[in-house]
């Protein structure tokens, strides 16, 4: 074999792989490029756990009217905030026969009411729940609502979803501070 050839050779077989220094620049790039879409990817999951959120309240207000109409019995959806956090309960009775837990914990009623569905929202969760209202009562026959209320998904970043119940049971979702599918409030 000539002498060029085996030297060819060899320069080729080093020239395979990365240097060091190589991966190293690579990484850092690969390093800025994820540091850039973190943040976008983080309020991309709050927008997210928001919808869910406000998806959830009108769906369950939606729930309290069709009960009170397969039961044909009033039903109520009440809500209660804490230091501890929101929660909201589906029930039968008055506005004080149930009581949820901010915390996650059991429902309870008295009375004979009973509570076919709650909901907590701890403090600190990414996302919270509002009411400017303590209780709506669904009517059976009619299917109406009194009062009339709005009820608040807020995100951590103060993103805010409102669901508002009109005094025909009916559910309408805007936004105050422009959440993308919204319309304005």
């Amino acid at each position: 074999m000539k002498l060029t050839s085996l030297k060819h050779r060899v320069v080729s077989q080093a020239r395979r792989g990365f240097s060091l220094v190589e991966g190293l620049i690579v990484l850092a790039v690969v390093s800025v490029l994820a540091g850039s879409v973190l943040p976008s990817f983080n309020a991309a999951i709050e927008r997210r756990h928001l919808e869910s959120v406000a998806a959830q309240l009108a769906t369950d207000v939606l729930f309290t009217r069709s009960l009170a109409v397969a039961n044909n019995g009033s039903m109520r959806l009440s809500f209660r905030a804490d230091r501890g956090g929101a929660c909201y309960v589906v029930h039968s009775g008055a506005t004080s026969d149930c009581r949820c837990d901010t915390g996650g914990g059991a429902t309870v009623c008295t009375k004979g009411a009973v509570a076919a569905k709650s909901a907590a929202f701890q403090a600190g969760s990414a996302v919270s729940v509002e009411s400017n209202v303590a209780s709506i009562l669904f009517h059976p026959v009619h299917g109406t609502s009194t009062p009339t209320g709005t009820l608040r998904a807020i995100a951590k970043s103060g993103a805010t979803v409102h669901q508002v119940v009109n005094i025909m049971g009916r559910v309408r979702a805007c936004t105050p501070n422009a959440v993308p599918g919204y319309p304005k409030c």
